[in-house]
């Protein structure tokens, strides 16, 4: 064990108390090993639990020793040191290459069905603007409240939006494609 901050130390005893409980034998030791090191908490902002540094130091820094359970702490499993990103951006062997026929005509379906989608939507949009009518739909004859009319407009007002954040978001993906 290094450095612990007063809030973690609790958090650490819990984590401890529960690995010990389920460790193997050997951990036992381990953990018995660590036990007689002296722990001594360092006063400072933030405080500081160590077991890393002499005595003769930690009475030089105004440390004192922890009495009681002893802390002990299994470091945590190491990270990959290698970047996924640059893996992602391996060149791929040439057995997995698609061929460029196959992609072209792949980029080709991808941009038929993308536009016949935007034709769709394009078409929803001009039949919900028509029944809008600039804010002045007619009124249907389950609307005799007039708020089921101003929520009716509402509607539809919300839903012109979302078709014109839809069209957008075709032409966008309309461009990405060759």
């Amino acid at each position: 064990m290094r450095f612990l901050h007063t809030a973690q130390l609790s958090r650490w005893r819990l984590m401890l108390v529960g690995t010990l409980l389920l460790a193997p034998p050997a951990l036992w030791q381990v953990a018995q090993a660590q036990a007689e090191a002296p722990v001594y908490k360092c006063p400072g902002n933030p405080v500081l639990y160590t077991d890393a540094i002499s005595a003769k130091d930690a009475k030089a820094k105004g440390c004192s020793t922890l009495d009681g359970n002893p802390i002990t702490v299994i470091p945590a499993p190491k990270r990959p040191t290698g970047s996924t990103s640059a893996s992602a951006s391996a060149p791929r062997p040439p057995e997995s290459r698609i061929d460029p026929q196959e992609q072209r005509a792949r980029d080709s379906d991808a941009r038929r069905i993308l536009q016949a989608e935007l034709q769709r939507e394009e078409q929803r949009l001009a039949e919900m603007q028509a029944e809008y009518n600039n804010g002045e739909p007619e009124r249907q004859g389950n609307e005799r409240n007039y708020q089921k009319y101003l929520d009716r407009v509402s509607e539809l007002k919300a839903g012109i939006a979302r078709k014109e954040n839809d069209i957008a978001a075709l032409k966008r993906e309309l461009a990405k494609v060759p």
